[in-house]
């Protein structure tokens, strides 16, 4: 008890000391050691790589996951040491509604059927998901998280050694300069600067040990820069692959969904056509048709229901309606409007078209809610 008392007493004036030196030194009365140049840019640059790598690593955990909840949940497993319960991905989770809502709807309905095709895909998105977080965060976060929770900490442990030894030479070399005045006055003083010089001498030698050991430890930031480019080439890699997934399964599902929509609405106008009906299109022509699809054109022969000229393009009039002139159409393909005067069209969705005196042939007035204009005749499928 004794020895823990002269412990805790002598280590409470070694922390008054350097506080004292640490504050005359902040108000300019004191001087200070300062450090060689290459240790302060050793200084820097790791301060610099440790704030960098930090704000790398708080981020990519956002896009990995962007749950807060989850990411409190799996930093508390981490810490136990315990292993990370395995989570469902928004995409499975997506694609598994939809499987279950296929049942109640019936899978040999459309809308069913296509739930069950999109819900599948849906899956193996979340699947490519799952496997893209994982390999994330074991190739590239792991080490991160190393560097900041090991590397890091005992580089500064080591600089706040160094520290410390820094102010112990600059006491020590504040207390010969003391004895020197001292002795210049009294001359009786040549023991205290004998002793004051010894201890200055110790000091000196462990601040240039401890000014080594941080310098070789920060001379490692090199390494870990070198191993932190070889993980972020593996992160884009994995970002890659991911994608190139991603994009592989769209296709086919788009692939899919077009054979299917050909199978379950196909074209009335062109359905009963014959081999040797010409056709034509109108000149507007959507971006975002799908390279190789096509719109499809109006044909210029007699079909059942509809009267028309020997040749020429199909006109409106001619087509059988309601005696209000209006019905409602689908929507075949995207349209993007050239001008305010026409009406944008997204694939699937149901308008409302009619046609005015005097308009062109190939063109309805279309309506959605409050919105009105000019539609391709071509783009549309027209209900009963």
């Amino acid at each position: 008890m004794d020895f823990n008392l002269k412990k805790l007493t002598s280590d409470a004036g070694v922390f008054f000391t350097r506080a004292v030196q640490f504050t005359e030194e902040k108000l300019g009365s004191a001087e200070k050691t300062e450090l060689d140049a290459h240790l302060e840019n050793l200084i820097a640059r790791a301060d610099c790589t440790k704030n960098w790598t930090e704000k790398i690593f708080r981020q990519t955990e956002v896009l990995l996951q962007p749950n807060p909840s989850a990411r409190i949940e799996e930093f508390f497993y981490e810490k136990l040491d315990k292993k990370i319960p395995s989570r469902t991905t928004n995409g499975e989770l997506l694609g598994q509604y939809m499987l279950d809502a296929a049942k109640d709807f019936g899978p040999g309905t459309p809308y069913g059927s296509t739930l069950i095709t999109v819900g599948e895909y849906q899956s193996r998105l979340g699947g490519a998901e799952r496997e893209f977080l994982q390999t994330s965060a074991i190739n590239f976060l792991t080490p991160l998280r190393n560097f900041l929770e090991g590397d890091w900490r005992t580089i500064s442990k080591e600089r706040r050694l160094l520290e410390n030894r820094r102010l112990d030479l600059d006491i020590c070399k504040a207390r010969v300069k003391k004895a020197k005045q001292a002795e210049a006055k009294a001359a009786l003083w040549s023991e205290e600067v004998d002793k004051a010089e010894q201890e200055l001498r110790v000091a000196q030698t462990e601040f240039d040990r401890q000014a080594e050991v941080t310098r070789l430890l920060l001379e490692g930031i090199s390494s870990t820069h070198v191993n932190h480019l070889r993980c972020l080439h593996e992160f884009v890699e994995a970002q890659a692959t991911y994608y190139a997934q991603c994009h592989q399964y769209m296709q086919e599902l788009q692939k899919e969904l077009s054979s299917a929509n050909s199978d379950t609405y196909p074209n009335s106008f062109a359905s009963n056509a014959n081999p040797s009906t010409s056709a034509t299109c109108p000149s507007p022509v959507s971006s975002n048709i799908l390279p190789g699809v096509s719109p499809p054109c109006l044909a210029s022969t007699s079909t059942p229901g509809i009267a028309r000229e020997p040749s020429g393009p199909l006109k409106i009039q001619d087509v059988q309606q309601p005696s209000t002139g209006h019905r409602k159409a689908k929507v075949l393909y995207d349209y993007d409007a050239h001008d305010t005067s026409e009406l944008s069209l997204l694939a699937d969705e149901l308008i409302t078209v009619y046609t005015v005196p005097g308009m062109d042939p190939d063109w309805l007035v279309g309506e959605r809610g409050n919105q009105k204009g000019k539609v391709p005749v071509t783009y549309l499928e027209l209900l009963s």
